[in-house]
């Protein structure tokens, strides 16, 4: 596939663009198979059992099995959300308690922390990070609403995905254009004065920034007129940014 704009055409690489396309469901989990392969036997069935009978194994060391195996695979990461989603659901349920959201949430916490240092030692682990948090925001609710606890972490992640050093840095870019993608509306309904100076930096990134590749700039530019479109894609954007021209 190739992109159309600004007068020129722009190959997409291994950025999958059109995965834009289809807005993840909050709590869907309708699929029972969950993407664990990649553990060793035994973290496996530990991993099967909390999702099943979490009153039987030591949740504090599942969450921080999910959170270690979520900063080194950002595939998994986009899976963790819904597999921490059937665990709370299923300890609640069973034991009416919250063990494990409560040590996920601490852990989430101390990552968030030291958030600069991920950065500087592993721009990957840092992109998995802010995969991670955003699909946490995504699935955990409490009376059918976000975490408040988790809104200005996951804004403060958008916003540092939205400085100049990383938005010369196309992976980071993506990551933030995904995120919005997904969780952005909500976001947005918590806190809109936050998506507001957001959404300003990132036009003023998109308009004023030297050193912005093709791909970065058509991204940007993407997602303010998503948001501009009440975080809707318009036909117009549609035909616009998914052309589909012979190669």
């Amino acid at each position: 596939m190739l992109l159309v704009g600004h007068g020129a055409a722009i190959k997409l690489g291994p950025l999958c663009w059109q995965r834009r396309m289809v807005k993840p469901v909050m709590g869907e989990t309708g699929k029972e198979e969950y993407k664990i392969q990649s553990f060793d036997s035994e973290t496996q069935k530990l991993l099967k059992t909390a999702l099943k009978d979490p009153g039987n194994v030591d949740l504090e060391k599942v969450a921080n099995i999910i959170v270690d195996q979520s900063l080194k695979d950002c595939v998994f990461s986009k899976e963790a959300g819904r597999i921490c989603y059937t665990i709370i659901q299923a300890e609640s349920k069973q034991v009416g308690q919250s063990v494990f959201r409560r040590s996920l949430l601490n852990r989430l916490q101390q990552e968030y922390k030291d958030r600069e240092d991920l950065r500087t030692r592993s721009l990957q682990a840092w992109i998995c990070y802010v995969t991670f948090i955003c699909n946490i925001f995504d699935y955990l609710r409490v009376n059918n609403m976000p975490m408040m606890a988790l809104v200005n972490p996951v804004y403060d992640c958008l916003f540092r995905l939205a400085q100049p050093d990383s938005l010369r840095k196309e992976e980071e870019v993506d990551c933030l254009v995904l995120q919005l993608h997904r969780i952005g509306e909500q976001l947005e309904k918590m806190n809109s004065q936050r998506m507001d100076e957001l959404f300003s930096l990132l036009r003023d990134g998109f308009l004023l920034q030297e050193g912005l590749s093709s791909l970065s700039q058509l991204l940007l530019l993407e997602i303010i007129e998503f948001r501009a479109a009440d975080w809707k894609m318009t036909d117009a954007a549609q035909k616009y940014y998914y052309s589909e021209v012979t190669d």
